[in-house]
């Protein structure tokens, strides 16, 4: 049987110099014993996976609202297809696997419902209530695990190694550097898939048409690949075109940055954290492409006028919440409202709808805006 110490040591001999290693984890806020059997990392990623807030993501749009079909993805699954990207990527770069796990699994867990249209709204609700600092999801998700989960008696929060926090923060870097090629590359996937999964959503939904794809640069690229026509595609088809799609994305990502990473010369995270930018990165090319790509899915898709229908009700729900638990503060469940010293009321309402799911959300809507409904959870 394996030790943490004997999987330190493997991480020690077989990652690349510049590879974040678990035994040099930056260690923990709050002081406590490492498993004996799980590295740091691994420990991190299983208090992530165990979250209440990574279940909820289940019923946190993506696109989609996830009442309009099965088949859609949601937060959890965007979040599982960036962990398995950052995953393969890193397995080829010779980087720390379950660091970047770890951080692909946490980098959404501060996502409000209703994906990013209730990011909008609450940034703008709690900024008109007099919160400089906005909301940012980014920002939520570290406050998730340092603040919000409460699993433990010695401390708040999940107690993550100050390494797999420093991933997190993508905001007020002077000083810190660059983060890990791990956190880095999460980063990139995190674009990459969603550029990818949303391609295929739109085309499911019928709201992107094949037709319109052919002025894509990325797409003529995929049909070339594959020798498939482009328009009136099967289903099996277009699995064709997302999974060549996927190994594509991937293989450029992984060979870029593989070149940016030999060109710099770095040979340890602090040569990492010192380089003035990222190394972890698409080709010129390929950048253009998914650029462009994005561009085409924010008009086509995202601004779709049965999306901004969606839109319309969220900002709906979420803005009638808002202003009725701030008016209100009595009516927010105990572990919230013992909050509301401390954080203020703006912040902890904000928390407590950030931490919502779609279809939580909906239904404090209608008991609240429906009359007679409101007591029911009370017997």
């Amino acid at each position: 049987m394996l030790t943490r110490a004997d999987l330190e040591a493997r991480e020690a001999a077989t990652l690349a110099p510049y590879a974040a290693l678990s035994a040099e984890s930056g260690g923990r806020e709050y002081p406590e014993a490492e498993s004996e059997a799980r590295t740091a990392f691994a420990r991190d990623r299983d208090r992530v996976l165990h979250t209440g807030a990574f279940r909820r993501l289940e019923h946190k749009t993506q696109v989609f609202l996830n009442v309009r079909g099965d088949h859609y993805r949601t937060r959890l699954t965007h979040t599982l297809e960036v962990a398995q990207v950052a995953r393969s990527a890193a397995l080829r770069l010779g980087l720390n696997e379950t660091l970047a796990e770890v951080q692909a699994l946490a980098h959404d867990l501060g996502h409000p419902p209703y994906g990013h249209a209730g990011e909008r709204l609450l940034d703008g609700l709690v900024r008109a209530h007099g919160e400089a600092s906005g909301f940012d999801h980014n920002l939520q998700a570290r406050r998730t695990v340092t603040q919000l989960e409460d699993r433990y008696p010695d401390f708040p929060g999940l107690n993550l190694t100050r390494t797999v926090l420093d991933g997190l923060n993508k905001h007020e870097r002077a000083g810190l550097g660059q983060p890990t090629l791990e956190a880095q590359l999460v980063d990139v996937a995190d674009a990459l898939a969603y550029t990818a999964h949303d391609l295929e959503d739109g085309l499911r939904s019928g709201l992107l048409l094949e037709g319109d794809l052919l002025e894509l640069g990325l797409w003529r690229e995929l049909l070339a690949r594959t020798g498939l026509s482009g328009v009136n595609l099967s289903k099996r088809e277009r699995r064709t075109l997302h999974r060549e799609l996927l190994g594509f994305l991937i293989g450029d990502l992984t060979a870029a940055s593989a070149a940016a990473i030999t060109a710099s010369g770095v040979g340890s995270v602090a040569d990492v954290r010192a380089q003035p930018g990222y190394l972890i990165c698409h080709s010129p090319a390929v950048a253009a492409l998914l650029s462009e790509t994005r561009q085409f899915l924010f008009v086509h898709l995202y601004r779709h006028w049965r999306v901004e229908m969606q839109v319309a009700q969220a900002e709906q729900i979420l803005t009638t919440l808002f202003e009725a638990y701030l008016s209100r503060p009595q009516m927010l469940p105990p572990a919230y409202a013992a909050r509301l010293a401390g954080a203020g009321e703006v912040r902890t309402v904000c928390d407590f709808l950030a931490g919502m799911t779609d279809r939580y959300a909906l239904d404090m809507y209608e008991e609240l805006t429906r009359p007679g409904l409101g007591m029911g959870w009370a017997r």
